[in-house]
């Protein structure tokens, strides 16, 4: 699937300074000769009203005078496909049409470098299960039963690293659930410091001819249906 994302800004300046924004963007390295390599390619490009739309139409420049506070300054699409960050494999296997047994393997499909913080797999179970025992290889599982789900809880999921989590229930209406079919499983999660993208903070300009003096600090961060930087 593609990837959506989103640069988020927490401005702390005296006066009304203007700020310039540089990111790897392909169309700009393509106008000033840069070539495409480690640029990316930004699709359905949407700006916060104090960017200055002309400048970046004529010449890729993303510059503006920002509000204080917090604020999102620009959202943006890249249709490059990206895998999965974190992989799952179910299996269900019934037992004397009356418990069932479900398996889920789930596989960090990132660099080892990198860590998935907050990850919750919801896996929907039928609505009249009960019994439930749980067996993980690492986290917590819970019943929500009015959701007709299980929560697979882990704190901090490395990248390359799979875990494995059983779930047992008690089950009196195997054969009709299997003609019902199941809902897809959810994966939510964050990583610090990672885009899937490939979208990099370049610089971040204050034009002030006083010499003003300020300290730019960017985070990256990637979750479960975009990433989002912070600047």
């Amino acid at each position: 699937s593609g990837v959506v994302g989103t640069i988020k800004l927490k401005v702390f300046l005296s006066g009304m300074p203007e700020l310039r924004l540089g990111l790897n963007d392909r169309v700009l390295f393509e106008l000033t000769g840069r070539g495409k390599n480690k640029s990316v390619e930004l699709e359905d490009v949407k700006f916060h009203q104090c960017v200055r739309l002309s400048r970046f139409d004529s010449d890729r420049t993303i510059s503006f005078v920002p509000p204080d506070g917090d604020f999102e300054l620009m959202s943006y699409r890249l249709g490059t496909r990206a895998k999965p960050l974190i992989w799952i494999e179910s299996v269900i296997e019934k037992f004397s049409h009356s418990r069932v047994e479900i398996m889920v393997k789930a596989k960090a499909q990132f660099k080892k470098q990198s860590v998935a913080n907050g990850v919750e797999i919801a896996v929907p179970v039928p609505s009249d299960a009960d019994s439930p025992k749980f067996k993980t290889s690492v986290g917590s599982a819970k019943y929500l039963p009015e959701k007709n789900l299980v929560v697979w809880s882990i704190k901090s999921f490395p990248g390359g690293k799979e875990h494995l989590m059983r779930a047992h229930f008690g089950l009196p209406s195997v054969e009709k659930e299997e003609d019902e079919g199941r809902p897809p499983i959810a994966v939510r999660f964050e990583i610090p410091y990672f885009t899937v993208s490939g979208i990099q903070v370049r610089y971040m300009k204050i034009i002030e001819k006083s010499g003003y003096q300020a300290l730019p600090w960017v985070r990256y961060i990637t979750q479960s249906g975009g990433e989002t930087m912070e600047a």
